[in-house]
C-alpha cells in the first residue's frame, strides 16, 4: 500500500515533542502531526490530547520533496458527515481522547475571568513591591 496525500491512516505515537507527535505508520514509515493539527481549538500541550503508544487515526495532508510525512488528525473531525465540532465518539484507543474537555465560553466571561486574574496578579505585585520598600503603606516624614 502505497502512502499518499488524503489517505486515511491508523498509526501508533511513538514521540511526542512540543511541536507536535510522530507517529508510526504502515510499511515502517513515520510521519508528524504538528500540534496545530491535533485538534479544532487551541492546543497548549499536546499531551492532553495523545500519549505515547496510543493508537490514532490520520490524515496524510503532505509529504514534501524530502519524503517527510505531515499528517492530521484535526481535518478527520473536520468531516462533513459530522454535524458537531465535537469529537466523534471512539471506541477503545482509536482516535484522540482528550483529558479534559473544555466549554465554549462567551466573550464576557473570557473577559471577566481575564480581569479578575488581572486583579489578582497587580494586588499580589503591588503588595511585592511595597514589602521591598519596606514602607508597609507608611510615607515617611
Amino acid at each position: 500500500m502505497q502512502i499518499e496525500v488524503g489517505a486515511i491512516l491508523e498509526g501508533k505515537v511513538t514521540s511526542i515533542t512540543k511541536f507536535g507527535a510522530f507517529v508510526e505508520l504502515p510499511e515502517n514509515k513515520t510521519g508528524m502531526v504538528h500540534i496545530s493539527e491535533v485538534s479544532t481549538g487551541f492546543v497548549k500541550e499536546i499531551t492532553d490530547y495523545l500519549q505515547e503508544n496510543q493508537i490514532v487515526k490520520v490524515k496524510v495532508i503532505e509529504i514534501d520533496q524530502n519524503g517527510r510525512i505531515n499528517l492530521s488528525i484535526k481535518r478527520l473531525l473536520d468531516q462533513p458527515q459530522q454535524s458537531s465540532r465535537r469529537a466523534p465518539a471512539r471506541r477503545g484507543n482509536v482516535g484522540w481522547q482528550p483529558k479534559q474537555v473544555v466549554q465554549p465560553v462567551t466573550f464576557e466571561e473570557m473577559m471577566s475571568k481575564f480581569k479578575a486574574d488581572s486583579d489578582d496578579k497587580m494586588s499580589s505585585l503591588r503588595r511585592n513591591v511595597e514589602s521591598k520598600r519596606g514602607s508597609g503603606g507608611r510615607r515617611r516624614g
